[in-house]
């Protein structure tokens, strides 16, 4: 060889100096891929981050300041009544049939002429709504034939003991509006069940305060016209289950 060294056959190095070395090799393409691969989720984690930095805080500052609910929104239970103040409950249970965690409790009572709470023959006299089991699904408001029972947008039910999670039927009940008397009372002379849903019924009558006052007199209350029809009704209520 010119430069007079020797190099073992199939050895295609080229020598300099004697002496052979490897030039350096460029990065492949397939490198530059995983290097790129590997910061990527890097890359855009950082940028999730600065993204969020510069918005505003969505904390709520509850129960300062708490929030409004959606008009549909599916809360605590309510029992209406009709507008002269009857219930609108007639103790059929189908709400404590349809409910599918067993948290209804429904224990109906026939309605008389001294103690009638709701149009019709009967009455929800024990109603209970276990607030521990209940999952707000909404199927006892689609089962009641006489939209007696419907979902508030109160949420708030939090409670210190477990037996004040069950709600009675005082506490579901709706509370009284003007034109109302508390039951139990007769229905408007001429009127029937039938009335109360074709909505022919649109207050209480001068007939039925007078024979609320009339019960309220006879239960010795001397001052039953100073009671407002909230006490009248449950003295009346009292004297009626006893």
């Amino acid at each position: 060889m010119a430069d007079g060294s020797l190099r073992p056959a199939g050895d295609s190095t080229p020598a300099q100096g004697g002496r052979g070395h490897a030039e350096p090799r460029e990065p492949r393409k397939s490198d530059k891929k995983r290097l790129l691969a590997t910061l990527a989720p890097q890359v855009a984690g950082f940028g999730v981050a600065f993204s969020t930095m510069f918005k505003k805080v969505a904390t709520e500052e509850y129960p300062e300041k708490p929030r409004g609910t959606e008009p549909r929104y599916h809360g605590r239970h309510q029992l209406n009544r009709h507008p002269d103040g009857l219930e609108k409950c007639i103790g059929c249970e189908l709400c404590a049939w349809a409910c599918p965690a067993d948290a209804i409790y429904v224990e109906g009572a026939d309605n008389t002429e001294d103690a009638r709470y709701s149009p019709g023959e009967r009455y929800g006299r024990v109603y209970q709504i276990n607030y521990l089991r209940c999952i707000f699904c909404g199927l006892c408001i689609e089962a009641c034939p006489t939209r007696a029972l419907t979902m508030t947008n109160e949420y708030e039910l939090a409670d210190d003991a477990r037996g004040k999670l069950i709600f009675e039927k005082d506490q579901l009940l709706a509370p009284l509006r003007a034109g109302m008397l508390a039951p139990p009372h007769p229905m408007p002379e001429g009127a029937n069940d039938k009335s109360y849903y074709r909505g022919e019924v649109d207050k209480a009558t001068p007939e039925q305060q007078a024979w609320v006052e009339e019960r309220a007199g006879q239960l010795g209350d001397e001052s039953a016209s100073a009671l407002g029809p909230q006490t009248q009704g449950t003295a009346l209520a009292e004297e009626a289950r006893r």
